[in-house]
């Protein structure tokens, strides 16, 4: 994980995916892998904030990432500790200083579409008015499929015992290639792209040569994240809800989506793509 040296974190990995016994149905007994899933309490500053389901399999950045997305912490450098504890199943977080109307923004909470249900505080929505994504990158039609393949390829949790999400960045390394820089895992989408923003932030790393890809659906609030991170590209191999849609229209988010083999579809931004010459 990436370190930050003025941030005290534990690391308090957890076994991710556990053997059980089950009966099929042919009667017959065999051992099978399913994910783990786990309360994760936050507390900032001695304040209980939320509590989330998580496979737990980066739950220090999962923290700091939804402090970012929820707009609760201004910059990493304003955190002192993150401490995971998993006897107590909480996240004790404790600031150098804190400039955020902590009462305000969790006056106003919305519960979000999904597996896990995710929650947004504040004006979060509102607040993209304010966001625009700069017009560029490009992004080759040939770099899309390697990104697929990519994730065909990757050992995952989900082929191990499915019931888990999976998201993860790329880098553009030119308009045809693209190297992986984190894959996370959850048993909701909402937690694996707050990982990899809490990642993110703590490399300090910018979003505009970046490519996100998630297996669940480009909701208004993956948008959103996806936005704040400023990453123009959001690629799914599920879909796009209208809402989404019309918030990628806003920000300006070239949305793909059914990306699957050499499959894809572009829902908005396609300027955004190169496509490779026809073979003859």
């Amino acid at each position: 994980m990436a370190v930050n040296p003025r941030i005290a974190m534990s690391n308090a990995s957890v076994p991710l995916i556990h053997e059980v016994q089950i009966i099929d149905e042919a009667g017959r007994h065999k051992t099978v892998h399913v994910p783990g899933e786990r309360s994760l309490t936050i507390y900032l500053d001695k304040r209980e904030l939320v509590t989330l389901m998580t496979l737990g399999s980066a739950p220090e950045a999962l923290v700091l990432g939804y402090l970012r997305n929820q707009r609760l912490v201004e910059s990493p450098d304003d955190i002192e500790s993150i401490q995971v504890d998993w006897e107590t199943d909480s996240a004790a977080v404790k600031t150098r200083r804190s400039t955020v109307d902590i009462d305000q923004m969790t006056s106003k909470r919305i519960v979000t579409t999904g597996c896990g249900q995710g929650t947004m505080f504040g004006g979060l929505i509102e607040e993209m008015e304010q966001i625009r994504l700069a017009d560029g990158p490009t992004l080759n039609q040939a770099a899309i499929v390697d990104l697929i393949d990519q994730i065909r390829q990757h050992d995952t949790i989900y082929k191990k015992s499915g019931s888990v999400h999976a998201c993860a960045v790329f880098e553009r390394k030119g308009e045809d290639q693209v190297e992986l820089l984190h894959f996370i895992e959850d048993v909701g989408r909402h937690n694996a792209v707050d990982s990899i923003s809490g990642l993110m932030w703590l490399a300090d790393k910018a979003g505009r040569d970046l490519v996100f890809f998630t297996t669940g659906r480009l909701t208004s609030e993956m948008v959103i994240k996806g936005a704040q991170m400023g990453i123009p590209f959001l690629l799914t191999r599920s879909g796009v809800t209208q809402m989404g849609l019309e918030l990628a229209r806003k920000t300006h988010l070239t949305l793909l989506s059914r990306c699957s083999g050499t499959h894809f579809e572009i829902y908005n931004a396609p300027e955004r793509v190169v496509f490779s010459p026809p073979k003859q």
